[in-house]
């Protein structure tokens, strides 16, 4: 009975993994969707929040006044003068005097997200009706504006993309591409192809009139994570999160073990306090679980457990190999060590998450004990 009942499991998630696979492959590969608005787009206010200086910031940052959309305002976000990125900032801003572009610092404080607290003074200040909120990690193609306009629909409330790790430099930041890119990135475009897509804070298309009925942009205090709570705010109002069909870059540079495991157990700890219902099977979606389910069944196919989860693992692994060819993301030949790696990860990530409940992000100690509440220390 055992073997019937891991041979079935093994069958589904093959199936699930084939299908989530080939759903995110159809997004990417499709053609733009038909555009809800006609030429010329409408302007559009675009806010970057700055909080220290990453290897690749020069990059990301100044991508954002190359982007081929006319009406756009740029608003950098510091919380402090002194913040390393505020130079940068500056001279970015001085080097594209054509550009409507300026540095908004200051800290409001009145959330428990230090990140959403850098944001508020920015959408406070922003003219237009339409407003993007980016990550400063985050490559902007030219067409940047126009790929999130693609996705939005008279049904949708806020357009989103995930991150695609790219240029990394070490195996490890290898293993955060694993996560970010076939895993990830895969699971959430699969989501929003049958209908059931999240937010994710790296890159927010809102319409301003959505948040500001919900009670503008405090509204995203509600929850820890500020994603988490624009998925409710905009389900609340009866419209769908929506995700861009080519997500955007994330260049990663050199990434620690610790830094990768400790940044995928802070994401864990706020996906289950904010969807745990969500967050339970997770433990499921890797390999590790169809591979032993394969050595449980194998005696019903006459073959030995080694073999039954060899033949499993290349089922997985040429999956992911088939989507990131296909997608255009990184790849390299260590990718499948990374991909298994991230998969033994997982079970682990997935139990820290239950059992702790505080995390540190750019310095601040924070926690998800209790909804929208969080301590913030080293702020300073």
């Amino acid at each position: 009975m055992i073997e019937w009942a891991a041979l079935g499991f093994l069958a589904l998630a093959a199936l699930v993994h084939v299908v989530s696979a080939a759903l995110s492959i159809w997004r990417i590969r499709r053609g733009a969707r038909p555009a809800r608005f006609e030429e010329p787009l409408p302007p559009v206010s675009i806010i970057r929040p700055v909080c220290g200086l990453d290897p690749f910031d020069e990059l990301t940052l100044r991508s954002t006044f190359k982007l081929a959309h006319p009406g756009l305002e740029l608003i950098f976000c510091s919380a402090r003068e002194r913040d390393a990125a505020v130079p940068l900032v500056r001279r970015l801003i001085a080097e594209h005097p054509h550009v409507d572009a300026k540095l908004a610092i200051g800290d409001d404080k009145s959330t428990a997200n230090p990140k959403l607290n850098n944001i508020i003074k920015g959408w406070a200040g922003a003219r237009h009706g339409w407003v993007v909120i980016a990550d400063s990690n985050v490559l902007m193609p030219r067409d940047y504006v126009s790929e999130m306009f693609a996705a939005m629909g008279r049904d949708t409330g806020l357009v989103c993309s995930p991150p695609v790790g790219s240029r990394p430099l070490g195996f490890w930041a290898e293993v955060e591409c694993a996560f970010l890119n076939t895993y990830q990135a895969r699971w959430q475009l699969a989501a929003d192809s049958v209908g059931f897509g999240f937010a994710q804070g790296k890159s927010m298309l809102w319409p301003r009139e959505v948040l500001d009925a919900a009670g503008g942009i405090r509204a995203l205090g509600i929850e820890i994570a500020e994603d988490a709570a624009a998925t409710k705010v905009v389900r609340a109002r009866g419209l769908r999160v929506r995700l861009v069909d080519r997500p955007f870059e994330q260049p990663l540079g050199a990434r620690s073990r610790r830094q990768v495991l400790d940044r995928q157990v802070r994401w864990a700890r706020l996906r289950r306090a904010t969807f745990p219902l969500c967050y339970s099977p997770e433990v499921l979606t890797g390999s590790v679980a169809p591979m032993c389910a394969a050595v449980m069944a194998a005696p019903l196919v006459d073959l030995n457990g080694a073999a039954a989860a060899a033949m499993v693992a290349a089922v997985w692994l040429g999956t992911e190999a088939v989507l990131a060819k296909a997608a255009g993301w990184h790849v390299s030949a260590v990718a499948p060590v990374a991909w298994l790696v991230r998969d033994l990860a997982l079970p682990i990530v997935w139990m820290k998450g239950w059992i702790g409940d505080g995390f540190t992000w750019r310095g601040n100690d924070m926690t998800v004990a209790e909804p929208g509440v969080a301590s913030q220390q080293g702020q300073a």
